[in-house]
This record gives C-alpha cells, structure tokens and sequence, in this order.
C-alpha cells in the first residue's frame, strides 16, 4: 500500500499492529478458557441485567444450551484471535470479533444502576473496553491491514493475478 492508495504506509502500519494486538487478546482469552476445565459461561450468562437480561438468563438455565455457548465461545475467540493476529480472513474475522463483543457488551451494559457480581477493573458507564475494542475492529475492518502485512496478501496476491 502507498500513498495513493488513500492511506500512508505509517497509518496502515499502525492499524496492523492494532488488528495484531485485538487478535492476540482474543486468542489468550479463548486459550485460557480452552485450558481451565472448570470455565464455563454459566455464572456470566446468570448474572447478566439490562434489557436482554431475560434471554441470557434463559440461556444459562439450559446445561445443553450452555454448552453450545461454551463452546462457540472458547473457539470463536480462538478463530477470531488467530484471524486478526495472522491477518487472515481479517475483514470476516473484525466483523466475528464484533458480533462477539456486541454479546458482551449487551449481556453486561455498562449503565448506570447496574451492578454486578464479577468485578470490574474499573467503573464504566456507556463505554467500556468491549465498546472500545468493538469499534477499534469496525475501524480496522475498513482498511487492508491484512493485505499489508498478514496472511491475507497470499489469498488477494492470487486473486488479483
């Protein structure tokens, strides 16, 4: 990428170590779910409030529902990290990480009056980290960060040949 393609290379460069350090968060959060056998959503799913508390809640009272949840959770983060961490897929792995965010953010909304059991490392209202890096993947899915520096030049080499 160069200057004529609308973004200079130090901005593209900066927006890749971006996608690279979501990826690598995703991927250790999914790994360190994978390797502790006792994790399971569960307790989180329970203690959700807001307006789509009702539909969470609902979820964690169902063991097979709950596993399915496990489980799309454990690899989805898993996918999505490797995605964006190797510049793979990067423009379907942003879109993945936001749909899982959003999940978070709904099941767990930062507003005022809400509290809840799992602490936070800080007080949030409106905008918290999920929020943060939700729209940090919407950003980084409008540039070809994959491209420049990922594994997706592989896949796009060959597709513009």
């Amino acid at each position: 990428m160069n200057k004529r393609d609308g973004i200079g290379s130090g901005k593209l460069r900066a927006l890749t170590i971006l996608r690279v350090l979501i990826g690598w968060h995703f991927l250790y959060e999914g790994l360190v779910k994978l390797f502790s056998p006792q994790w399971t959503a569960k307790g989180y799913l329970l203690s959700s409030q807001g307006f789509l508390s009702g539909l969470f809640n609902s979820m964690a009272g169902n063991e097979g529902v709950v596993q399915v949840i496990d489980f799309l959770n454990v690899w989805g983060l898993i996918l999505i990290g490797l995605g964006l961490f190797l510049g793979l897929l990067t423009r379907i792995s942003c879109f993945a990480g936001v749909g899982l965010l959003a999940l978070y953010y709904l099941s767990h909304p930062p507003f005022a009056g809400l509290d809840y059991a799992f602490g936070q490392e800080g007080s949030y209202l409106i905008v918290d980290k999920n929020l943060i890096e939700l729209i940090a993947l919407l950003v980084i899915s409008m540039f070809p960060t994959g491209q420049y520096m990922g594994l997706d030049i592989l896949i796009f080499r060959s597709k513009n040949r």
